[in-house]
């Protein structure tokens, strides 16, 4: 093609200010403008807690629990969970990412270098051998330039790529937290429903030993006798289920604490009590610390940069060239400047037909973007009801257990007052309301068991709902 120089900037300047209106149209943004906009509406105190002012807390939700050995767990899952050290990992190689999405938007350069060695044959005239060296070196460089900004929306979607993926490692580190704590608590309840199932067996012995002296000595009827030693066969059984049941509370928690599932870990009989109630009026943005809070939002600022990216991909991009080399037979020569042979080059390459490749790669960009949206709400909806639960089962679950002591009161009264009648032999008490006694009792305290451990796995679900404890702000 030829043409003056006038008239090929004239050219290139036309190119540019072409691609600067293409820019403009609205068919330059397939699918539509992206968005990082979300329509959540966010209520300025959980409608479960009081309006009173809020108080605050120290860090570390695990101190909440008046627990010395819960802390200690938590550290070794830290340290050996396969999880989390997969997460790790992977934090690694994002950060390796962003890392390299930078070095894209920077000049780079290339060099290299061959020899070579030829030999000419003698012909048939009887002509010599001749040999011949060649040396050369050749330095590159490119540059691409960042014209519309497309390179650094790819480098700020590497980057919240990376937030992501920290968030990612600290949801799992607070899931883990959590789930030890779980776990400890199940076994620290399941090693009080074995010492109840010995207790109960043991009473139910003794009231065997008083139903068979009495049967010997013709005051008892036999049927009291066959009552009583069901009574006894049913806690046996039971007894064993709940010693099923600790063993497999054992292996869960060492399972994440990254031991061999055993079931060698012990645990006390005490079940922690909270060292405060929960604060009143807790700050509803500080859900804004949430971690999966904070991977969808990064998650959707990725989705928005990556789809502006594949937007800018339609307009035509500006690449710097330059190269600069020399080949000589002599090596001495090869770094002469005076054998140097240089060349710079531009060029703006924009592509004509990829049978519509890059302007669908656009329009799903787009709809990725969409969805992230849509992502986020979910997740933002889901935090807030999590948080709501939890506030409002710490209420009804402190009521319950209120209530369900004075059940248990009634219960073990009605037990020590059927035992003395029956023993007494009074008048219209037979074994039926001893055993049903007993049986009220003994269900009243493995249902204590089981509330109290319900209010302690509240306040950890309340705790991974918001995030961490009740002061830390995001």
């Amino acid at each position: 093609m030829s043409g003056s120089p006038r008239s090929r900037n004239n050219h290139g300047g036309a190119i540019i200010a072409f691609a600067g209106v293409i820019c403009l149209i609205p068919s330059c943004q397939p699918g539509g403008a992206p968005s990082t906009q979300t329509k959540i509406a966010i209520p300025t105190a959980w409608k479960a807690s009081n309006q009173s002012v809020s108080s605050r807390i120290s860090k570390g939700w695990i101190k909440d629990f008046n627990d010395s050995r819960l802390p200690k767990l938590v550290n070794e899952t830290m340290t050996n969970n396969p999880s989390l050290l997969a997460t790790a990992e992977r934090l690694k190689a994002s950060r390796a990412s962003v890392v390299r999405s930078r070095a894209n938007r920077m000049p780079s350069a290339s060099t290299s270098g061959s020899a070579s060695r030829s030999r000419t044959n003698a012909d048939a005239a009887g002509g010599t051998r001749s040999y011949s060296t060649s040396q050369n070196i050749n330095v590159g460089v490119s540059w691409e330039i960042d014209l519309w900004g497309r390179l650094r929306n790819l480098h700020t979607a590497s980057q919240a790529d990376y937030d992501s993926t920290v968030a990612d490692f600290r949801a799992t580190r607070l899931s883990l937290a959590a789930n030890t704590a779980s776990l400890w608590y199940n076994l620290i309840s399941a090693e009080n429903q074995v010492k109840l199932a010995t207790e109960t067996l043991a009473s139910y012995g003794k009231v065997v030993k008083v139903i068979e002296r009495n049967y010997k000595a013709g005051t008892a009827r036999a049927l009291d006798l066959q009552l009583s030693r069901n009574n006894v066969y049913s806690a046996e059984r039971v007894l064993r289920s709940r010693l099923r049941r600790r063993d497999d509370a054992r292996r869960n928690l060492e399972i994440i604490l990254g031991r061999y599932p055993s079931a060698a870990i012990t645990a006390p009989t005490d079940l922690p009590s909270f060292r405060q109630t929960t604060p009143a009026g807790i700050p509803s943005d500080m859900i804004n610390r949430r971690p999966d809070l904070v991977q969808a939002r990064k998650r959707l600022e990725s989705s928005f940069h990556r789809a502006r990216a594949a937007q800018k991909n339609l307009l035509p991009a500006l690449r710097l060239t330059g190269s600069s080399g020399t080949r000589s037979a002599d090596l001495g020569k090869l770094l002469d400047p005076g054998y140097l042979a240089s060349s710079i080059a531009s060029s703006i390459s924009q592509s004509l037909f990829e049978g519509g490749t890059r302007r669908e790669d656009a329009r799903a960009a787009v709809a990725r973007n969409k969805a992230a949206i849509h992502d986020y709400s979910n997740v933002a909806l889901r935090a807030f009801r999590e948080v709501e639960s939890a506030l409002a089962s710490e209420k009804w679950l402190k009521q319950q257990e209120y209530y369900l002591r004075k059940e248990l009161e009634q219960a073990a009264l009605a037990e020590r007052q059927a035992a003395r009648d029956y023993a007494e032999g009074i008048e219209g008490v037979d074994i039926l309301d001893l055993l049903e006694t007993q049986r009220r009792a003994s269900n009243a305290r493995s249902s204590l068991i089981e509330l109290q451990n319900q209010r302690i796995q509240n306040r950890i679900n309340l705790h991974l709902a918001l995030g961490g404890d009740f002061a830390t702000s995001s």
